[in-house]
């Protein structure tokens, strides 16, 4: 029987790591238990970027608002990390392709695995149909709709691609505050938003 799922937020030494989306992780992690058969561990674990512990699990998750600058330690193991098969979902929480976390990650990414590696996502990419079908790339979120940051909606994601696997998924988005809500009150959505989040956790599990 497979070790439970276990959904990884990245503690890393700049930034604010740990001010957002609070009650996401739950919320995706009882759409695994209500769409798929997945074991899921049902509390996230906070797991320092600079640790040994990082190796342990197939999936971590990094978000914040403000500067993001690794230390030698922390850009050894996200990059030993990613190109060992691991998988770093990104989400920006500004909705902004120039704000402060965006910027800064960004060229993070640059000095890890060079300038142009970050790419954007074809819409025909397998992470759009992974278990649900998404057609026209990644679904729009209510921030993006109703006006908020850039005032853009994204239709695109950027990634890294290791040996032709996304190691890295990178949103503007914010879904991490799309998400962030108490689970029992998905009953009240008209369509349920989460469905892409169970994409991105299974692409990582299983791809």
């Amino acid at each position: 029987m497979p070790a439970p799922f276990t959904f990884v937020r990245l503690q890393y030494r700049s930034g604010d790591w740990n001010g957002v989306d609070e009650r996401m992780p739950t919320n995706l992690l009882h759409s695994l238990i209500q769409y798929t058969k997945v074991p899921v561990v049902q509390k996230e674990k906070v797991v320092a970027l600079d640790s040994a512990e990082l190796f342990r699990y197939p999936f971590c998750y990094l978000s914040g608002h403000r500067l993001v600058q690794f230390s030698a330690a922390e850009k050894k193991n996200f990059i030993q990390y990613v190109r060992n098969g691991g998988f770093v979902f990104v989400d920006d929480c500004n909705h902004d392709i120039d704000g402060l976390f965006a910027r800064s990650f960004e060229e993070q990414m640059r000095q890890c695995f060079g300038a142009g590696a970050l790419k954007k996502i074809p819409k025909t990419h397998a992470i759009y149909s992974q278990f649900f079908q998404f057609p026209d790339g990644p679904p729009p979120t209510s921030f993006e709709l109703n006006g908020w940051g850039d005032d853009l909606v994204h239709d695109y994601l950027k990634g890294i691609e290791i040996n032709g696997r996304l190691g890295v998924l990178y949103s503007n988005k914010d879904y991490g505050c799309e998400w962030d809500y108490d689970f029992r009150n998905k009953r009240f959505l008209a369509e349920d938003n989460t469905k892409f989040g169970v994409n991105i956790l299974l692409y990582a599990l299983t791809a």
